[in-house]
C-alpha cells in the first residue's frame, strides 16, 4: 500500500504533504530525512484510534506530477488498516466483527486494527466475512 506526497523545498529544508490523506504533513532538513518523516507521518495518520469512525481514503493507484513521492506503508499497519477499512464500509462495529470472526475477547480484536500480523487462519476467516478483503493491496 503506497500513499503519495508531494515534497516542497524551503530555503531551510523541505516539506512535504499527502496527497489522498488531507492533514498528513511532515518536514525535516535534509531530503534522507524526509523520507522517513514521510513514512512515520503516514503510518501514524492511517493508526486510528480503535474506536474511530473514519473512513480513510484508499491511496490512489497513481499520481503524477512534479516532486510527487510514491511512500510505503508498513505492511503490519496496512493490514490492520485494511481489517478497520472493511469493517467500517461494511458497517459493523468491533463487536459485530469479532463475534462473526469467532473472537471472543474484543482486546484480540482491536489488535487486529492496530499494527498486527495476523495468522493464516485469521486472514481465510477475514476473506470470508469480508470477501473483498485481500492481502494483496496490502503489500501494493
Amino acid at each position: 500500500m503506497r500513499y503519495h506526497f508531494k515534497i516542497h523545498k524551503e530555503s531551510r529544508g523541505y516539506w512535504a504533504e499527502c496527497v489522498e490523506l488531507i492533514g498528513c504533513f511532515t518536514q525535516a532538513d535534509t531530503k534522507q530525512e524526509l523520507y522517513d518523516n514521510m513514512q512515520e507521518a503516514l503510518n501514524l495518520y492511517i493508526q486510528e484510534p480503535e474506536d474511530s469512525k473514519l473512513l480513510v481514503p484508499l491511496p490512489k493507484k497513481y499520481v503524477r506530477g512534479k516532486n510527487i513521492e510514491s511512500v510505503p506503508v508498513d505492511p503490519e499497519v496496512a493490514f490492520g488498516f485494511m481489517v478497520r477499512y472493511h469493517r467500517l464500509k461494511n458497517k459493523m462495529t468491533q463487536k459485530q466483527a469479532a463475534k462473526k470472526l469467532g473472537v471472543t475477547n474484543i482486546y484480540s480484536y482491536q489488535r487486529l486494527e492496530k499494527k498486527c500480523n495476523a495468522r493464516l487462519d485469521m486472514v481465510a476467516k477475514l476473506k470470508e466475512l469480508f470477501p473483498d478483503f485481500s492481502v494483496d493491496f496490502v503489500f501494493s
